[in-house]
């Protein structure tokens, strides 16, 4: 066989080999990335009964997503903030924000229903749908273990119901806001646009 045979012959392997590979490695499947699989930042990694059934939620799902954390109340005078809370949800869900309502009776005994009445008032009257979940404690050293995070991040904890704190899609916590900041507050509006970014 000749030098230009051998080399001619050579080459014609290499290629059958490397189309080979190629035709392997089109068959292995890869996996695409999901929101499911975003690492959840330990900030999120915790689990509450959702208000409606008491189903065991993790926070974890919402993973890559800029989340308003609020502690809520049915009798309180900010109480019409359910509104705007909604309002909010509505708007930028698509975008990626999340408003997770977390019902307190600490501040005035304020809540004092129980979960189903509390979805009730929620939904009939203010037609809540963003993510609730079952009464808890948010302050004092009873606080449950979401809440002494978000304290132990900001150095601030809720002083009365719808108190706000704003997470960016990482899990760093933004900003703390007192009841008195609206849902509709410029600050507070401004803060979440620069969270979807």
């Amino acid at each position: 066989m000749s030098t230009l045979a051998r080399i001619t012959a050579s080459l014609m392997v290499g290629v059958a080999a490397g189309c080979l590979s190629l035709v392997a490695q089109a068959q292995t499947p890869v996996a695409a990335p999901t929101a499911a699989s975003r690492v959840c930042p330990a900030i999120l990694q915790h689990q509450f009964p959702r208000l409606q059934d008491e189903t065991p939620q993790n926070l974890c799902q919402y993973a890559g997503k800029a989340v308003l954390v609020v502690n809520t109340a049915s009798f309180c005078g900010y109480t019409g903030q359910y509104e705007g809370l909604e309002a909010l949800y509505a708007k930028y869900q698509r975008r990626g924000l999340v408003v997770l309502g977390f019902p307190s009776n600490d501040f005035g005994e304020q809540e004092p229903g129980s979960s189903k009445e509390i979805a009730d008032f929620c939904f009939n009257t203010y037609g809540v749908q963003f993510p609730m979940f079952a009464k808890t404690v948010v302050a004092g050293e009873a606080r449950n273990p979401f809440y002494a995070a978000l304290f132990k991040a900001t150095g601030q904890a809720p002083k009365w119901n719808f108190h706000k704190y704003l997470l960016d899609r990482d899990g760093k916590v933004l900003g703390s806001y007192a009841s008195k900041v609206a849902p509709d507050n410029a600050t507070l509006l401004a803060a979440i646009e620069q969270a979807l970014r």
